[in-house]
């Protein structure tokens, strides 16, 4: 997973970033992106199935929101889309957990503390 290196709302970046310790100790491979702000919604899967579009990954998204995504069961689209990930990941930086656990007991009470609002940030 790909997020911005720096978000254009510090109160967002600060609650995606509370999840990154959860992410990493269930393997995934966090990413961030230093060119901007990385808008992107996109996922390959088999490299054959793509899904795009304009839905975080939030209840506020799917619920209030109502946004959505679209899913192309093509695999020269699903090739496209996954270059174009592999751009976004050469322009990142690999989160680590030593990084992570490296974060200050301040910042990470505050990390926190939003996360037990994203529901509705």
């Amino acid at each position: 997973m790909a997020f911005p290196k720096r978000c254009d709302s510090r109160i967002v970046g600060a609650t995606c970033q509370s999840y990154y310790e959860e992410l990493l100790k269930a393997g995934i491979e966090l990413y961030e992106y230093r060119c901007g702000l990385l808008h992107a919604k996109t996922m390959v899967a088999d490299r054959s199935v793509a899904l795009i579009g304009s839905a975080n990954l939030d209840r506020r998204s799917f619920e209030l929101n109502f946004e959505n995504n679209i899913l192309f069961a093509d695999p020269a689209f699903a090739a496209a889309v996954r270059e174009r990930q592999a751009e976004y990941l050469a322009d990142s930086d690999r989160v680590t957990a030593e990084e992570v656990a490296r974060v200050g007991i301040g910042r990470r009470l505050w990390q926190n503390l939003l996360a037990t609002m994203s529901p509705v940030l």
